[in-house]
């Protein structure tokens, strides 16, 4: 439960990036905003503004989903990643070595989302078909790539994995 502090006030507690925080912010105030203002995590980007371009999506309890949609002081107890908190994961490394060898990142701004959705799928269902991938990445705008440079590259990762 989520305890209010003062006017519009409220004391949160979550889990960001494995660490505790604590913190009192505006009934208002959008995950988003909290982890690029607050905790000065910029992987989360300022799309939209309304959940449809996958630029802020995050993973929230496991499950990513797009942060400019959610209020803080709803993540209350909840466990927050954004791309900084997972950069060392086996399958966030494969991932971004093939977005770099297949030219899938080119202005970079989709990129986080596009790389936590893709490592989520990944860890979910290690051998995802072409259509699930695609599936996946509906969910995201890119104006650079043309989907087939992401696209490639999450297949590459699937096809290295599934031999290991």
């Amino acid at each position: 439960m989520v305890s209010r502090f003062a006017d519009d006030q409220y004391l949160v507690v979550m889990n960001v990036n494995t660490h505790h925080r604590t913190l009192v912010v505006p009934g208002h105030e959008r995950l988003l905003t909290t982890l690029r203002e607050r905790f000065h995590l910029f992987s989360p980007r300022y799309g939209c503004g309304t959940g449809h371009c996958g630029a802020c999506v995050v993973l929230v309890n496991g499950e990513p989903v797009p942060s400019c949609l959610l209020l803080t002081v709803r993540q209350q107890n909840g466990v927050i990643e954004t791309l900084e908190g997972v950069e060392d994961d086996a399958i966030m490394t494969r991932l971004m070595t093939a977005f770099a060898e297949e030219h899938a990142a080119q202005c970079g701004y989709c990129s986080p989302g596009l790389l936590l959705s893709a490592r989520h799928l990944l860890k979910s269902c290690p051998n995802p078909t072409q259509s699930e991938i695609q599936t996946e990445l509906s969910s995201h705008i890119c104006r650079c790539t043309g989907y087939y440079a992401p696209l490639r590259a999450i297949i590459k990762v699937r096809d290295s994995h599934a031999m290991d």
